[in-house]
């Protein structure tokens, strides 16, 4: 387990999962949680690469703090298919204020734990991580 600056470890499943996204798409996205009592960061959740960015959506919580990773898919003005490993630090205005400083601490070094994240968006809200977002920040 690589240790955090802020001292949550990230569990190697965190790791491995996030490179068969990236190498293998064997998913649409990862949801990621803090555990504070193990004070590590683990895999909450996996989306099948048939998952719409709708379910991916649903599946953060609208009052807790969250790390997520989509691997989202467009096609550019040239009709060129590409994809984009979008990083999301879900803090919604209703966590708790102790939840979302471990999550903003945390951030940084987890985000180095992920080798090829390509945007990266805070979210407060559903609107600001929206797909009309994630597309302008992509192309």
């Amino acid at each position: 387990m690589a240790n955090a600056a802020s001292g949550m470890a990230v569990h190697d499943d965190c790791k491995l999962k996030f490179l068969e996204l990236k190498a293998k798409r064997t998913y649409r996205f990862i949801v990621f949680k803090i555990e504070e009592k193990q004070k590590q960061v683990v895999v909450e959740k996996v989306g099948e690469p048939t998952n719409s960015y709708e379910d991916f959506a649903a599946s953060l919580p609208a009052d807790e703090c969250r790390y997520a990773v989509y691997d989202f898919d467009f096609v550019t003005e040239e009709n060129c298919q590409k994809s984009r490993i979008i990083f999301i630090a879900w803090s919604p205005d209703t966590a708790k204020v102790r939840s979302k400083m471990i999550y903003a601490s945390s951030k940084d070094r987890f985000k180095r734990e992920l080798d090829g994240i390509q945007v990266e968006l805070q979210a407060t809200d559903p609107t600001e991580m929206g797909l009309d977002v994630i597309r302008s920040r992509s192309t």
